[in-house]
């Protein structure tokens, strides 16, 4: 059975006198009136929010950190910190942060600029001489993803035992550096792993120590912070928590292996909950960078600006305020670290596992949201009649000709982008729905006739809204068949691309299986013997008309296609 447990309590929870419901009613309705949170109140609301994520008492679980400046308004856990030895996790724990690296790593590279060291629109050939192109991509595209580097962590069964290999910088660098780039360098924006491995590289050419090493140097002694590590292969650290996988049967799992020399600049750090609260005082309170090294880190620009990706931070926005944050995934663990600087507001949430079930994104904007009194109201359910809800059947598009389609199945209005996954929409009004573990909503536009003529979107709770329009009528539904054993058998194989690869396989129970690297297994299910489709995240894979074994898949989600040949 699962069921949340809560870790810590406050004092005032303890030792209550009247029952803990009616006090966390209590604390709660006292920070929704505009006023900043309390800590009491923070902490019962922080409990509430991890009751509803429900997370196993006994499997991988979370810590949480939430603080105004100095003031420390919760830290907590759930969960464990080893399934194997039953031990619980604890608010300190180390964790792999993943790609929350990616803002040290920036700062380090800032912190040398200022030295006067280099230059943003240096080339990277200034610095690393041998690198192809590298006299066209600058410092700044490596900061920002937009270089075009190929990103090795898409190789094709790269990310199986490869990544396993402890190599040095030269030797990392050599994995990649040779594939053809994704475009020209500024040309685009591309998440890109590879560039900040360069940009690591491009630290060290200039400080003559490992990257990991001027990190430390140049911010974190400075500021005085001593639980953010790069988790050298041989050494201990005490507190660091064990990290959890799903396997292919979607069970539990140790999370798969990996050298912590690959991720490199790009992802190799650990820290707990208390480092990463000091290492935003200190960064975004201008204590480690210049003001101008600052503002270029918080500010998007060229083909970033679209993707909201500054150098190691992406910007939006919460409840009005500018909000600057980064998540991480890597081999076993999950992170989120929040920052908002009108109220210098802190929210860190880290959790040993990279399975999905936790909605990490929805908690911590629900906490930086109470936090700031400004917290979003959770509304009931309203009984909308069917006829109204048909109403709304169609195909809709957007400014930038993405297409939606709302479709009622068994009384229900269901969402789907394309190349996404069907959701059902929760009505909380009459033409007003929301989106499940999420605080998106969907607002319907009717016409004076009463029809739907479009929708509105707002995205995380936000007031702006994307306005997409009717353009057709209801696509028709998919029909799935059962494919015979010989036809399953057919299908099976690895295929791969530059881009990306898939494992088609049997499982034990019969079913056809697709798996991406380091993702768990999706049934694939079949609308022909040569076509299968994962409704999940709106994917389709075609294996070609011909009989037998097909020589290569073509993967279409969200109007891209992608052929891969089976190995």
């Amino acid at each position: 059975m699962l069921r949340a447990v809560p870790a810590f309590a406050s004092a005032a929870m303890r030792h209550a006198q009247i029952p803990v419901a009616a006090l966390l009613a209590l604390l709660v309705a006292s920070a929704q009136a505009g006023q900043p949170a309390t800590p009491a109140a923070m902490a019962a609301y922080a409990d509430q929010l991890l009751d509803e994520q429900q997370l196993d008492r006994d499997g991988p679980g979370v810590t949480v950190l939430v603080a105004r400046g100095e003031q420390l308004l919760y830290k907590g856990a759930r969960g464990l910190a080893s399934i194997e030895l039953g031990v619980p996790l604890q608010p300190d724990q180390l964790m792999r942060i993943g790609s929350v690296t990616k803002q040290f790593a920036a700062a380090a590279l800032l912190r040398q600029i200022d030295d006067g060291k280099a230059g943003l629109d240096d080339a990277l050939a200034k610095f690393l001489p041998d690198y192809p192109n590298g006299g066209r991509i600058t410092l700044r595209q490596l900061l920002n993803h937009t270089s075009g580097v190929k990103s090795y962590t898409g190789l094709p069964g790269y990310m199986h035992n490869p990544i396993r290999r402890d190599l040095g910088t030269a030797e990392l660098i050599n994995e990649f550096k040779d594939q053809p780039a994704d475009f020209a360098p500024g040309e685009k924006w591309a998440y890109n792993n590879s560039g900040y491995v360069l940009l690591g590289a491009v630290v060290e050419a200039i400080s003559g120590k490992s990257w990991h090493q001027s990190i430390d140097e140049l911010l974190l002694k400075p500021a005085q912070i001593t639980s953010v590590h790069f988790q050298a292969g041989d050494k201990l650290f005490k507190g660091m928590a064990q990290g959890y996988t799903l396997n292919g049967r979607r069970e539990v799992a140790p999370a798969g292996l990996l050298s912590m020399t690959q991720p490199h600049a790009a992802g190799a750090l650990i820290a707990n909950t208390e480092g990463l609260w000091r290492w935003n005082q200190a960064l975004h309170g201008g204590k480690l960078i210049s003001q101008a090294a600052y503002q270029g880190m918080t500010t998007p620009e060229g083909a970033a600006r679209p993707s909201r990706y500054g150098f190691g931070i992406g910007t939006g926005s919460l409840r009005g305020q500018p909000m600057l944050s980064h998540g991480g995934g890597i081999h076993g663990f999950t992170s989120l670290l929040s920052y908002l600087p009108q109220s210098q507001t802190t929210v860190v949430v880290l959790r040993n596992s990279d399975a999905p079930g936790f909605a990490m994104d929805l908690v911590a904007r629900k906490l930086a949201a109470f936090a700031i009194g400004e917290p979003f109201v959770e509304r009931p359910p309203v009984a909308v009649p069917a006829e109204r809800l048909k109403a709304a059947e169609g195909l809709y598009a957007s400014d930038d000709r993405q297409t939606r389609t709302l479709r009622l199945k068994d009384g229900v209005l269901h969402s789907q982008r394309a190349g996404g996954g069907v959701l059902a929409l929760v009505p909380v009004g009459e033409d007003r729905f929301a989106f499940p573990a999420s605080l998106t909503e969907l607002q319907l536009e009717r016409g004076a006739d009463g029809r739907v003529v479009a929708l509105r979107l707002f995205n995380n709770g936000e007031n702006d809204a994307e306005r997409w329009v009717r353009s057709g009528e209801l696509p028709p539904e998919l029909a799935f068949i059962t494919l015979s054993a010989e036809q399953q058998q057919a299908l099976v194989g690895d295929y791969s691309s530059p881009q990306f690869a898939i494992k088609v396989f049997i499982d034990a129970q019969g079913r056809l299986q697709g798996q991406a690297p380091g993702q768990p297994a999706f049934e694939l299910q079949a609308s022909t013997p040569r076509r299968a489709h994962v409704p999940q995240v709106g994917a389709q894979l075609d294996f070609g008309a011909e009989d037998g074994r097909p020589a290569s898949v073509t993967l279409t989600q969200g109007g891209n296609k992608l052929v891969m040949a089976r190995n």
